[in-house]
């Protein structure tokens, strides 16, 4: 049976270093966390694609969902990324692409997916992105890297995730899919660190006007009081949504500057006690959201606000 990597058996299957369960946040979102694992896969380094993490900014509701931008993957990598045009049923196309050695990325239902065992499997219906590399039609089984790992899944749940029991009266499953072809030869490291470099400048550039940290500490309070007026499942909707991308987004960035260059070590500290803080604010969080006390809010993103502008400021000075 045709796969993307051979020889990959996720019983066997050891996640990147980015991924260590020592690391204040183990997983990030779907989307970065299969590209450190698919980079890693291919022997490519992937805190180099992490200078994008210059660029988080509080969107009033969220903390932007950080994902690589797909020139960044090219530029660096040699990787080619785009969307997958489905017309007819999605393991279609993935069968096609994964015989002309292409790895596809596919939004799906983790409802179906025992490696969410315990958060979203068979309790919760929820939208994430999987990347296929191997793909069973008879023996109705996948591999697919999603999150921090590499797993397999067969049975009723190939089924729900393909969505096999559709007849031809009901919509069509037509999930958003990406598709990455992937160059005969990858760029030397030398040149993978050097444009990584570029980049880095590039994104702090593009960082947002005004301290995002500060910007959301002004409304946390009040979104809180909010929070807890609804029923506690939703408390880790934001808490994903807000302090998790908030702190997961600045480990990454510091896990980048260190890749980078000694040079980057103070501002990488910076960077880490943005994602610290957050840690912590995540455990008042929960607190504030059980016994309705939200003023210890009011402050307690102060440190992390100033770790912000400390590490730009740090940044601006060698960039």
């Amino acid at each position: 049976m045709a796969s993307v990597f051979s020889g990959l058996d996720p019983a066997a299957y050891s996640p990147h270093a980015l991924h260590d369960s020592e690391r204040m946040w183990p997983e990030t979102n779907c989307y970065i966390d299969l590209w450190i694992e698919v980079l890693a896969s291919l022997k490519l380094p992937p805190e180099a694609m992490l200078g994008f993490t210059m660029n988080q900014d509080f969107e009033g509701d969220q903390f932007t969902f950080f994902k690589v931008p797909l020139e960044d993957l090219e530029t660096l990598y040699g990787i080619r990324c785009t969307e997958l045009a489905i017309y007819d049923k999605v393991q279609n196309h993935v069968a096609e692409q994964i015989g002309r050695g292409r790895l596809c990325l596919v939004e799906m239902d983790s409802f179906f997916m025992p490696d969410t065992q315990g958060v979203g499997y068979r309790r919760e219906h929820g939208k994430t992105t999987v990347a296929i590399n191997r793909m069973d039609m008879e023996k109705r089984e996948l591999d697919y890297f999603h999150n921090g790992g590499f797993f397999r899944l067969s049975g009723e749940d190939f089924d729900g995730l393909f969505q096999l029991h559709l007849t031809a009266e009901d919509l069509p499953f037509l999930p958003y899919t990406e598709f990455a072809k992937f160059p005969d030869k990858a760029p030397a490291e030398k040149a993978i660190r050097d444009t990584a470099r570029q980049l880095l400048t590039h994104h702090f550039r593009r960082r947002a006007a005004a301290n995002p940290i500060r910007a959301f500490a002004a409304v946390f309070p009040a979104q809180v009081a909010e929070v807890a007026e609804r029923p506690f499942g939703f408390f880790h909707k934001y808490a994903f949504n807000t302090l998790r991308q908030l702190g997961a987004n600045f480990e990454l960035a510091g896990s980048h500057l260190d890749w980078l260059s000694a040079d980057f070590s103070k501002a990488a500290a910076e960077a880490r006690r943005i994602s610290e803080v957050a840690k912590s604010v995540q455990f008042q969080l929960a607190r504030a959201v059980t016994r309705k006390k939200f003023e210890p809010l009011q402050t307690a993103l102060d440190p992390a606000a100033d770790a912000w502008d400390s590490m730009m400021g740090l940044l601006e000075d060698k960039l």
